[in-house]
């Protein structure tokens, strides 16, 4: 798996959309991230009782994020997938952050929002909104999650897809340079 993820891009041409690789399944109490040495995807962390994540979270392959992993996405659709699963998705919007940790660190850790295609999803999501109140439980959510790990998630603001694009584009830059 660990040459197949390396070999995706962030981009699918042919279908105009982002990949997208699930790294924690929607409704999972436990965190899983993907460790590029191994290629295998690693317990990070249980969440307590009564908490668990509200959609699908993944990466695009392919991209450098400013904390230094690949960019995270969180996928709004109705199933939860497995793990490892690949994702064509098109971007809805961007929560920006800052991750400050306990140490006082401070790091941008922004948060994309992206839809499976119309065929991966039910019609009812196709015209999804990132609306506030979808906005509010993933803020929300972060908060705790980074609460419980002993860090801080301040929201700095809202973006469309268009600013997300930015952000991937920027993200694979940021890839090649370091490669």
């Amino acid at each position: 798996m660990k040459n197949l993820i390396k070999r995706l891009d962030a981009f699918d041409k042919d279908k105009k959309c982002i990949n997208v690789v699930v790294e924690t399944p929607k409704g999972s109490r436990v965190k899983y991230a993907y460790e590029p040495k191994s290629g295998l995807f690693l317990l990070k962390r249980a969440l307590p009782e009564g908490m668990m994540f509200p959609f699908n979270f993944g990466f695009i392959p392919g991209t450098i994020a400013e904390d230094g992993d690949p960019l995270d996405i969180l996928i709004l659709n109705e199933e939860a997938l497995v793990c490892g699963c690949l994702v064509k998705t098109r971007l809805i919007g961007l929560i920006e952050a800052e991750q400050t940790d306990e140490d006082g660190a401070k790091a941008r850790n922004d948060r994309l929002i992206g839809l499976a295609l119309p065929k991966e999803s039910p019609t009812s999501l196709e015209s999804v909104r990132f609306d506030k109140k979808v906005q509010a439980e993933i803020e929300f959510f972060f908060k705790a999650y980074n609460k419980l790990a002993g860090k801080k998630f301040k929201v700095l603001g809202q973006c469309g897809e268009k600013r997300a694009l930015e952000d991937v584009h920027k993200g694979v830059k940021a890839y090649h340079k370091d490669s």
